[in-house]
């Protein structure tokens, strides 16, 4: 299938249906009770992963949500396995990607508060590129500028005043790649 091609929604839901159980064997061989819960969001597949014991649930995201993203990875291949096509499924774990985005909303607002305050840009930590556009996204909202500069994986994302922005910069919200997975709510 052509990349820029939209899927239709039984073709989405068939590729949350192909994830779920794909999910679901997993959670039965690592032995984690957990209900799966699927939709179409934003012409994306979407699974959630939600269960009572927050032991297990823990488990499922890992540090810093690395085995959720595994968990969304190994999905995805499973997919174009199945389908002969690339998926962006986004696999969830317990509204951890909710959290993270807001946390990450609350790391750019703190920036666009500092550049406010003093004048100067700030650069903040290296992030993946999920990450960086939530950064670039809320700071646009803001009606500032930022960009990202470096090599993956020490990319990061600089935060300026329009004013002090060099013209030809462009906000790299292109930067982030269509399949990095993430979705805005």
């Amino acid at each position: 299938m052509i990349q820029d091609e939209k899927k239709t929604v039984d073709q989405l839901n068939e590729e949350a249906d192909i994830a779920a159980d794909y999910l679901e064997g997993l959670l039965d061989i690592a032995d984690y009770e957990g209900d799966i819960e699927m939709g179409v969001r934003n012409n994306r597949p979407m699974i959630q992963i939600v269960a009572d014991d927050d032991t297990d649930i823990k488990h499922l995201i890992g540090r810093e949500g690395e085995v959720v993203d595994a968990l969304q990875q190994l999905s995805r291949l499973a997919i174009q396995q199945k389908t002969g096509d690339r998926s962006h499924l986004i696999v969830d774990v317990d509204g951890f990607l909710k959290r993270k985005r807001q946390h990450l909303r609350d790391i750019a607002l703190d920036a666009v508060d500092e550049v406010r305050e003093t004048g100067e840009s700030v650069s903040l930590k290296p992030m993946n590129s999920f990450e960086r556009k939530v950064i670039h996204d809320t700071v646009r909202d803001e009606g500032l500028r930022s960009r990202s500069h470096g090599e993956e994986p020490h990319r990061y994302v600089t935060v300026y005043l329009p004013a002090s922005a060099d013209e030809n910069m462009v906000d790299d919200a292109e930067d982030v790649s269509a399949d990095d997975g993430y979705v805005e709510e």
